[in-house]
């Protein structure tokens, strides 16, 4: 079955809504919130598809905001503006050590125009998090050790027999661009692998803010090379869409059954994505909130999937307002009520705000 004929349960699936005229409108406080990033699919390859149920299934659940955007391409930028506000230059996927004209590996754009300083001497959600006292953590898949600032790994300098090379990549690590983390080694065992994930679920001690990002064969990037698996193989979309559904559905039942998750505190759990596949056509528009194609900051990364499930809020919920990812941040900020907004998280006159229907609860 195509996509296309897909399309009209999509439209029924996001035609659904819940009763809001019971729940607060303004953004309540929050506990905890889990934030899932997947890769490169927009989102009419995802909700409806018959290899994505767990997607499907949640958005159809929970809430679901249908004109969600990407900042820009490729995918760097996008994890640096999910924790920074903007993409401070940045418009590639080179290493967080590279500086114009390096001739270094992982720098290998550095000769373009335009090139900028891959570290980023500004505010940033971990500092947010850290001056308000908010515990916070960033769980990478294959993550090779905590605190790491390595580009790639494995990699040809590094390889692991049995592994392919780039299972994680820094270009899917927004924390480690900023001088603030890179510096300061607290900040930087923060920054840890899904073994201290599955640690912190048992041990119940998740923090209030987890930023999750599995590796590229289970967030639908992709592979190519030796010991890569078929389903991870490159462009294999149906293989690729089913490893990131199985594996979105063990992390959100293992927040669910968390005991963080089943307190009276509220708490939610957002699964979005860094972009869409730009190489693939969509008559979807390609931003919103002050996207231009001609801004650096924000030139548009497409139409993508962000699911935002609640254990107190809205059910069967679709919000129609247009976001992206700053947004994004700027609700976490408000969700955790961080006295300002980074960046373009401030925006508001571009029609940057919160999402709060998403979030609100019951009065």
């Amino acid at each position: 079955m195509s996509l296309k004929s897909l399309l009209p349960a999509l439209v029924s699936i996001l035609s659904l809504t819940s009763a809001t005229a019971a729940f607060d409108q303004s953004m309540p406080r929050y506990a905890h919130i889990f934030v899932v990033i997947e890769e490169n699919h927009t989102t009419d390859e995802i909700i409806g598809n018959p290899a994505a149920p767990t997607f499907t299934t949640l958005a159809r659940m929970y809430g679901f905001a249908s004109n969600f955007y990407a900042i820009r391409h490729p995918s760097e930028p996008n994890y640096i503006a999910l924790v920074g506000g903007d993409t401070f230059g940045i418009s590639d996927d080179d290493a967080v050590y590279c500086v114009p004209h390096l001739k270094r590996w992982g720098c290998e754009k550095s000769d373009r125009a335009g090139y900028v300083d891959h570290t980023i001497a500004a505010r940033n959600l971990a500092s947010q998090l850290d001056a308000a006292g908010v515990s916070w953590k960033g769980y990478f898949e294959d993550l090779p050790e905590p605190g790491s600032l390595t580009y790639r790994w494995p990699s040809a300098q590094k390889p692991v027999r049995g592994k392919p090379e780039g299972l994680y990549g820094a270009k899917h690590n927004g924390f480690v661009s900023f001088k603030s983390v890179q510096d300061d080694l607290k900040r930087r065992e923060k920054i840890v692998g899904f073994d201290v994930f599955e640690h912190d679920v048992a041990a119940g001690t998740l923090p209030r803010f987890a930023h999750i990002v599995p590796n590229q064969c289970n967030d639908m990037h992709g592979l190519h090379g030796r010991d890569v698996p078929a389903d991870c193989t490159g462009k294999n979309s149906a293989g690729l869409i089913r490893r990131a559904d199985r594996m979105l559905g063990r992390i959100v039942g293992k927040i669910m059954n968390s005991a963080q998750w089943k307190s009276a505190d509220n708490n939610a759990i957002v699964v979005t994505f860094d972009e869409n596949d730009d190489d693939i056509p969509s008559t979807h528009a390609n931003g919103c909130c002050g996207s231009n194609a001609n801004d650096p900051a924000n030139p548009g990364g497409g139409w993508i999937s962000t699911i935002v499930i609640t254990n107190h809020g809205p059910r069967h919920f679709t919000d129609p307002t247009p976001y992206n990812h700053f947004s994004l941040l700027r609700t976490i900020e408000d969700a955790f009520g961080l006295p300002a907004h980074v960046g373009h998280a401030a925006d508001d006159s571009k029609g940057v705000v919160s999402m709060t229907p998403l979030f609100a609860v019951p009065r």
